[in-house]
């Protein structure tokens, strides 16, 4: 029963969310929208409880083997805990029952958001591109004609999207715009379809139940 019944609600489900996209009676688009509205937000509700749950379950576990850098999850628990207090009770706003201001101190959860996360994410970012540059740089050596290719056009693109480039050539920034809205788009809509026939591929296999690795047990 613990396998057969999730079994059934995947096939019952997915088949509910591929009936719409062919039957286009009112009926079956209402009764769509009334799942996609309700049920996912009540699912998405119930999911984000498992996760938080789990991810503090891991993070106190961590700190009592005093894993590798446990101090930092010392940090996640007393930020969870303290931005939930204020986001539950404090509004979005400032508007809840928890006061958020202190004179002309403010710590509702909008302007922790914008103040703390955004800032951070940005951070995060800025280092990915040290990242992205060393890889950009063993990807684009010339060891084989489509790597050739590769840093030739990267290496036009990149002109082009520069003040210098104008400079060497006019031609050169609408080339490389050029090299931006065909080949690139070409590449991109093929990886697209790969994608979309793996993602339709899996999704039957998990529906019909020939797929069942989520199940765990080694997919048996």
């Amino acid at each position: 029963m613990k396998r057969n019944f999730p079994l059934l609600l995947v096939f019952v489900f997915g088949i509910l969310g591929i009936i719409p996209f062919i039957v286009p009676h009112p009926a079956v688009q209402n009764t769509d929208e009334f799942l996609r509205n309700n049920l996912l937000k009540i699912l998405a509700a119930f999911a984000l409880i498992l996760g938080l749950g789990s991810l503090l379950r891991v993070h106190f576990d961590k700190i009592r083997r005093k894993g590798q850098n446990w101090e930092y999850s010392w940090v996640l628990i007393v930020t969870f805990v303290v931005t939930s207090i204020i986001g539950l009770f404090g509004g979005v706003s400032g508007t809840g029952i928890l006061p958020t201001r202190i004179g002309s101190f403010a710590f509702d959860i909008w302007t922790i958001y914008f103040n703390i996360e955004v800032p951070l994410g940005a951070a995060m970012f800025a280092l990915l591109s040290f990242f992205m540059a060393s890889a950009a740089y063993r990807a684009f050596r010339a060891r084989s004609a489509e790597a050739t290719l590769l840093l030739a056009s990267a290496f036009i693109v990149m002109l082009g999207v520069l003040p210098l480039g104008n400079d060497i050539s006019p031609h050169l920034p609408s080339f490389a715009q050029w090299i931006m809205d065909v080949p690139n788009v070409a590449g991109q809509r093929g990886i697209l379809f790969g994608v979309a026939l793996g993602m339709l591929a899996t999704a039957l296999k998990i529906i019909l139940g020939i797929e069942r690795s989520w199940l765990g047990g080694g997919g048996e």
